[in-house]
């Protein structure tokens, strides 16, 4: 039976209870990414719940932050007394360093829509963010077209917004396609969903004109479909032997964590192999995200 890596239901939590693992500094305040994640908690309150680990201790409980650095940072400006927050079942191996606070395009739509629900003008929303009320607009559109598949695929990337208005242009099946294979390739951007468009048939497009966006010969568009293709049943072949790969993986965690967690073996690599021991240590790391990742999904 699968372990949750959270606790189903969230809960609220005291600032004050909650123990950050770092802390921003006055360069980070003030950048553009912290200004408007000030402005959205301000306005709508917050999207996504902070990450959180409970902490034994004596003066009652506590908590560890695993992810959500800047949220708290911007909910203590703005003086809140408590956070949402989705607790975790287990920090063991949790890479604090890998946890990135950004902004999706898809959160930041899910946001102003948020607001727009709760009655919040689009010139108020940009007035607020300090942008011109028709990025509002455009940001309140993103998602038209874009089947949910798709959508939940990308909502946690950092995708380039023009990729959706491309994805738009797709059947919904090929979309799913297009954003798994952007997903395999690391390539969440407009040149490569471009590219997955033009080697995309007729058949699989809203419209049945081929577009043109590359100068190609069809012998080239030929090839590119083929390698399309080939891309695309080489991730799902990944997927499906995903889960057994991984299990094998923390198994082998878990052997090499007892072996260093000996005072004899671990000292003698850090002694005389301190190189290969920080790699052993990395390499746990990213399993262990991996595998918080997976049970999260």
């Amino acid at each position: 039976m699968t372990r949750h890596a959270f606790q189903k239901e969230t809960i609220r939590i005291p600032l004050d209870a909650i123990l950050p693992t770092r802390f921003p500094t006055k360069d980070v305040r003030g950048t553009p990414k912290f200004r408007t994640i000030l402005a959205s908690i301000r306005e709508v309150g917050i999207i996504e719940p902070l990450a959180v680990h409970p902490e034994p201790s004596s003066n009652g409980r506590r908590y560890i932050l695993l992810d959500g650095h800047l949220r708290l940072a911007a909910l203590k400006e703005l003086g809140a007394p408590d956070a949402i927050c989705l607790v975790a079942t287990d920090d063991e191996g949790f890479t604090y360093n890998r946890q990135v606070n950004r902004i999706s395009a898809v959160q930041e739509h899910k946001m102003i829509m948020q607001a727009i629900r709760k009655g919040v003008a689009p010139e108020r929303i940009a007035q607020t963010l300090n942008v011109n009320v028709e990025r509002i607009r455009e940001r309140e559109r993103l998602l038209d077209g874009v089947v949910p598949e798709a959508v939940e695929l990308l909502k946690d990337r950092m995708v380039s917004r023009g990729v959706f208005a491309i994805l738009r242009k797709m059947k919904p099946m090929r979309q799913i396609e297009a954003a798994e294979m952007m997903i395999s390739a690391s390539r969440l951007n407009v040149p490569y969903v471009k590219m997955i468009l033009a080697a995309s048939r007729p058949e699989t497009l809203i419209e049945s004109k081929k577009p043109r966006q590359l100068d190609a010969s069809p012998e080239d568009i030929a090839r590119m479909e083929r390698q399309m293709e080939k891309l695309y049943q080489d991730y799902k072949s990944v997927e499906d032997t995903l889960g057994e790969t991984l299990l094998v993986l923390v198994v082998a965690k878990g052997f090499v964590a007892r072996l260093l967690r000996n005072p004899a073996i671990g000292g003698y690599l850090n002694r005389h192999h301190g190189d290969l021991a920080g790699e052993l240590s990395s390499v746990m790391e990213a399993v262990g995200a991996e595998a918080q990742t997976s049970a999260r999904e």
